[in-house]
C-alpha cells in the first residue's frame, strides 16, 4: 500500500478544501497521513480514514529558532513516516516541508495558494521567502498553482521551472454548495462577508463603505462570517453592530457558512491577495452574485456584469459604487447573475478537476519510482 503523507498549516485548509482529495485517495486504498498542528474538528479527517499526526506550527510567525525548529520536526517526521510520496499546501509546509523531503530523498507535489501578505511589500522578508521559495520548489516533482499571475510571477522569477501546472483553484464541490433558488424579493438586501475579518481582507474599507451607505440606504443588511484574529477588529465588529444593519455569525462551519449564503442576495469579498478565493467559487455556485477586488484570484472568478462586479482594491468610494449598483439592479437581473454564476462554476471549477490532476501527478510519480524499482506496471 503507498503511502501519502500531507503537510498543512491548519485543519480547515485540508478540511474545507482537500477532504474530496482524501476520500479519493482512501477509496483507492492510499495510506493516508496528515500532519497539521492540533485541532478539534481533525478528529473528522480520521473519521475519513487518514492517520493524523499533530505538529507545532505558527502560520505567521518568522521567528528564525522558530523556523528551524519545523524544519527540524518536519524532517523527523518524513523520516518516521517514510511516505512514498508528499503533498505540502500553504507557505511553511511548502518550504520546510520541500527542503525536508528534498534531504530525504523523498517526491513531494506542492500548492501555491497565494502570495500572502508577506509579498504585498518590497522588503527582506520577501526577499528571504524567494530564496527559500527558489530553493524549496527545484526539486518538486509537481508546482500546483491557483490563478494564472501567481504562476507568471514564479516562472519570471526563475523560481519554478517547467515542473508547474496550473488549476482551477481548490475547486468547489458542487454538491455541497448546491444551487439554491433566489432569497424572495422582500424589499431587504441581505449582503454576506465570508473571511477572516483583517486590515488585508479589505475590512477598513467595508467598514467604512458600510457607514456611507447606511446613511441612504435603510433596506440593507450586512451578514459577516469569519475569525477575528485582532483585538482592534473585535472592538470594529461590535461598534458596527451596534450602530449599523450590521450580523456578525463568528466562526461557523461550510454547511452553516452555506445556509446563510443562501439566504443572502450577495457576497462581497474586497481582499488585498488571494491564491484563488474559495468563497467566491461557493457563492457562485449557490447562485449568488458576488462583488469583489479586481486581482488575481478573485477576477478569475466572476464575469463582469454577468455573474458580478468587480471594483479596485482598498478603494472605499469604488466598493460604495458597486454595491450602490448592485443594490439598483432589478430584482430579476440580481437573480439572473447567479444563475450564471452557478453555470460559470459548473463550467470552469468543479473540484473534480482538482482531485483529477493531483491523482494524475500522484500515479506519474509511483509508476516512476516502481519503474527504477524494477516493478512490472
Amino acid at each position: 500500500m503507498s503511502r501519502i503523507l500531507i503537510l498543512a498549516n491548519e485543519n480547515s485548509t485540508i478540511y474545507n478544501f482537500r477532504r474530496e482529495l482524501l476520500h479519493r485517495l482512501v477509496a483507492e486504498k492510499y495510506e493516508v497521513v496528515i500532519s497539521l498542528p492540533q485541532h478539534e474538528r481533525n478528529i473528522e479527517l480520521e473519521k475519513i480514514g487518514c492517520r493524523i499526526e499533530e505538529i507545532e506550527l505558527s502560520r505567521s510567525g518568522i521567528n528564525p529558532l522558530k523556523e528551524l525548529a519545523l524544519l527540524y520536526s518536519y524532517k523527523k517526521q518524513i523520516k518516521r513516516i517514510n511516505p512514498d510520496v508528499v503533498l505540502t499546501y500553504t507557505a511553511k509546509p511548502n518550504i520546510y516541508g520541500s527542503l525536508a523531503c528534498q534531504k530525504l530523498h523523498i517526491p513531494y507535489i506542492n500548492n501555491v495558494t497565494g502570495l500572502g501578505s508577506m509579498f504585498q511589500s518590497e522588503n527582506i522578508i520577501k526577499k528571504i521567502l524567494l530564496v527559500l521559495q527558489k530553493k524549496a520548489y527545484e526539486k518538486s516533482s509537481c508546482v500546483f498553482f491557483q490563478n494564472e499571475v501567481n504562476q507568471k510571477y514564479f516562472i519570471e522569477k526563475n523560481i519554478v521551472g517547467k515542473n508547474n501546472r496550473l488549476l482551477p483553484g481548490s475547486g468547489v464541490n458542487l454538491d455541497l454548495h448546491k444551487f439554491e433558488e433566489y432569497p424572495k424579493d422582500d424589499g431587504k438586501i441581505r449582503f454576506i462577508l465570508v473571511s477572516r475579518v483583517r486590515k488585508d481582507k479589505g475590512f477598513d474599507e467595508m467598514f467604512e463603505a458600510i457607514r456611507k451607505l447606511s446613511v441612504q440606504y435603510k433596506n440593507i443588511e450586512f451578514h459577516i462570517v469569519g475569525w477575528v484574529e485582532d483585538e482592534n477588529y473585535k472592538k470594529k465588529i461590535e461598534d458596527m453592530v451596534k450602530s449599523y444593519s450590521v450580523i456578525y455569525h463568528g466562526s461557523q462551519t461550510q454547511e452553516q457558512v452555506h445556509e446563510l449564503i443562501k439566504e443572502s442576495h450577495c457576497l462581497i469579498h474586497p481582499s488585498y491577495h488571494e491564491g484563488m478565493a474559495n468563497v467566491l467559487l461557493e457563492a457562485a455556485s449557490t447562485g449568488r452574485p458576488v462583488l469583489a477586488s479586481n486581482i488575481p484570484g478573485c477576477r478569475e472568478t466572476f464575469d463582469e456584469g454577468v455573474t458580478g462586479y468587480g471594483f479596485e482594491v482598498r478603494n472605499t468610494s469604488a466598493l460604495v459604487n458597486t454595491i450602490e449598483k448592485f443594490i439598483k439592479l432589478p430584482y430579476e437581473d440580481k437573480k439572473q447573475m447567479g444563475i450564471a454564476g452557478r453555470a460559470k462554476v459548473e463550467r470552469e471549477f468543479d473540484r473534480q478537476i482538482v482531485i483529477d490532476s493531483y491523482m494524475e501527478e500522484i500515479n506519474k510519480i509511483l509508476n516512476m519510482y516502481q519503474r527504477k524499482a524494477g516493478t512490472v506496471i
